[in-house]
């Protein structure tokens, strides 16, 4: 298989075509594939961390600056997690679409998005000609 297969992200080697290789082929899915499923492996674990960590370290502080600084630690841990959450299921939805043999290519214009654009951002669904004219007029509309 693809060899990020036994790679963790930090240890991570760019994809390389072959001259003339098709793009998005099985070689190219299994990469992207496991790239996706190591990042989702990494978000599931640091769950696990935050579970454990809310359960230990929950105390009972008879300072209220205390509890409200333990509590603050708290929230911003758990929105961090809500991101990450949000962005596990942008990682299934991408895997399912390689799956589908629907990936790689720019959901607005249709051609591709790039190998090196989507190892940058596997879950990326536009080109960046498609990304950058999206955020103008997002910019443009305030919003």
């Amino acid at each position: 298989m693809a060899v990020a297969e036994t790679q963790s992200p930090d240890t991570f080697t760019p994809y390389e075509p072959a001259p003339g290789e098709e793009y998005m082929n099985e070689k190219q899915l299994a990469h992207f594939r496991q790239i996706l499923l190591n990042w989702k492996n990494d978000l599931m674990a640091e769950v696990d961390r935050t579970v454990r960590h809310l359960q230990e370290d929950a105390n009972n502080y008879a300072d209220p600056a205390d509890r409200a600084t333990q509590e603050e630690g708290f929230n911003l841990e758990l929105r961090t997690r809500d991101r990450e959450r949000k962005l596990l299921k942008k990682i299934n939805e991408t895997i399912e679409n390689i799956d589908e043999d629907d990936y790689g290519f720019c959901e607005a214009c249709g051609i591709e998005i790039g190998i090196r654009r989507l190892e940058a951002r596997p879950t990326a669904t536009l080109c960046v000609d498609c990304k950058t004219l999206s955020e103008l007029k997002e910019k443009q509309l305030g919003g």
